[in-house]
């Protein structure tokens, strides 16, 4: 704002002075293909990969039927068991 004496105030103004140009051109666009994500994988990864798909379980699935069965009859969470998984949690947090 431009104070001409005490009573002529000029106007509004943008934030710029009005004395600079700036021209806006909108941006160009490239004739490239357009940005696309890309995963790469190393042959080491995709052996691993590949080893561990074909592989043998790691499963013992007569355990997991027993884990099962106790939880069925509520028998397999005890005191004792959740006192052992409370002290390992704290035992990594802490």
């Amino acid at each position: 704002m431009n104070v001409y004496g005490p009573a002529h105030l000029h106007g509004p103004q943008r934030i710029a002075a009005p004395h600079i140009s700036r021209s806006v051109q909108p941006a160009q666009r490239s004739s490239s293909a357009p940005i696309q994500d890309e995963l790469q994988i190393s042959a080491a990864a995709e052996a691993q990969l590949a080893a561990e798909s074909q592989g043998p379980s790691e499963i013992r699935h007569d355990r997991v039927a027993a884990i099962r069965a106790e939880i069925a009859r509520g028998t397999y969470e005890t005191p004792e068991k959740l006192e052992i998984a409370l002290s390992r949690l704290l035992d990594q947090i802490g």
